[in-house]
């Protein structure tokens, strides 16, 4: 059976949020998920690796095509899903596709925020896992090679991250629709990883009146706090602290909410209806999404700010087409590379078995003279000779019976299969 290249998966244009966070893999869940589906298809699934972002999850694998159909299953049944629930949402992409979706994703070209760059830091460390669990072979390290060198030669030579609205900057705008100027405001960050940082110095430039980080470890909380001369506070604390904030930002790896409903409902009857932004970038989420529906409560979820971050992408349109010409390319590129790997390993691994088959016939030969008593040196001489001999039989004896035009062929293949030793001319 032949190996494709495939990509399954779910995004923010195939479905929404409440269905991808179902099946969105936190990065400790992402090892044992690649052994899983390695357990589960054997080498019917040959290369695996697994990306799952706030935006999508998505199965990159090399594998036969006849299992393509039971891998959707698989995804669904290892979230706990019903096939049919998750099977509407995921798209299937086969070969050329499968590789133009992986250059595309690395630059940024399928992403909420077009050019942003976050996405390829998390498409590294996706390979990265891949490579540890054992399931990146040679097929998936040369197409991610080729993805990161796709998005640097995007990024370069067209303007594709140039005025990019980040999710951080959408953030601090959106809670600036609300209060205006955000020096009178305190500002709490939920959780402390990588779109944490990324917000906290983006509001941290709009001069809040103070900020706060809350995180499950407390020594990584004081670390970030400190970059913005903030304060810190335990997640425990959130029930009977949480009133005292205008602007709630978090994105935790919690699979479930940690801003519940009754939570945010004594927190707005503290406030007496002063007005709260809620802006919740986790994906599984971390606020229940019935907090919308409460008054003078602002929530905003990855689908919000992606729809607000498109609506500043007009100038950036011109540098996607430069940017597709640029991968259409590459994907060429890369699809003749694997029809030369599907042409020429099997004649390599015939090569070599037909080699060590000669080999191990030598060798046995060369065993029993030995066994018989035979000088050590002769049947050393024996068995370079005999080698030497079977290996070059094949080569020289169509070079002898070959016609004039044929011989010439060979002529000039030969010294590049055989390169000689000048001296020995």
């Amino acid at each position: 059976m032949s190996t494709d290249v495939l990509t399954f998966g779910v995004n923010h244009h195939s479905a929404p949020v409440d269905i991808r966070e179902r099946v969105s893999m936190a990065g400790d869940v992402v090892l044992p998920a690649l052994h899983g589906l390695r357990s589960i298809f054997g080498n019917s699934v040959k290369e695996a690796a697994i990306l799952s972002t706030c935006n999508r999850t998505e199965i990159y694998c090399a594998a036969d095509q006849s299992i393509a159909a039971d891998i959707p299953a698989w995804l669904a049944e290892f979230n706990s899903l019903k096939d049919d629930e998750l099977r509407p949402y995921i798209y299937q992409l086969d070969q050329d596709k499968a590789v133009r979706h992986a250059f595309r994703v690395a630059s940024g070209l399928d992403s909420m925020v077009l050019g942003e760059a976050q996405i390829l830091g998390q498409l590294k460390t996706a390979v990265r896992t891949a490579d540890e669990a054992g399931t990146l072979g040679s097929t998936l390290h040369q197409l991610f090679q080729r993805t990161f060198s796709v998005a640097k030669e995007v990024r370069t030579n067209t303007a594709i991250g140039a005025q990019s609205i980040s999710f951080a900057a959408a953030a601090v705008r959106l809670s600036e629709r609300v209060f205006g100027d955000l020096k009178n405001s305190d500002v709490l960050f939920i959780g402390a990883g990588e779109m944490i940082e990324l917000c906290a110095a983006h509001f941290s430039g709009a001069n809040p009146r103070s900020i706060t980080v809350a995180n499950r470890t407390p020594e990584r909380g004081q670390l970030l706090a400190s970059r913005f001369n903030g304060g810190t506070m335990k997640l425990s604390e959130l029930p009977e602290q949480l009133h005292k904030f205008d602007v709630v930002v978090t994105c935790t790896a919690s699979t479930l909410p940690i801003l519940g409903l009754g939570m945010v409902q004594k927190l707005s009857r503290k406030r007496r209806s002063k007005p709260v932004v809620m802006v919740d970038l986790a994906v599984p989420r971390d606020v229940e999404p019935e907090v919308a529906q409460l008054d003078n409560i602002y929530l905003y979820t990855v689908d919000d700010l992606g729809r607000y971050v498109q609506m500043g992408q007009d100038s950036r349109q011109r540098a996607v087409g430069q940017a597709e010409a640029i991968i259409d390319a590459r994907v060429l590129n890369f699809m003749q590379w694997m029809e030369s790997r599907r042409l020429v390993v099997p004649v390599i691994q015939d090569l070599n078995h037909h080699a060590e088959s000669l080999r191990q016939a030598e060798l046995a030969k060369a065993r029993r003279l030995l066994a018989r008593g035979e000088d050590p040196e002769a049947v050393l001489e024996y068995l370079a000779r005999n080698l030497t001999q079977k290996y070059l039989h094949a080569p020289m004896s169509q070079l002898n019976r070959s016609e004039a035009a044929q011989r010439q062929e060979l002529l000039n293949i030969v010294p590049q299969l055989f390169p000689f030793d000048s001296e020995q001319h």
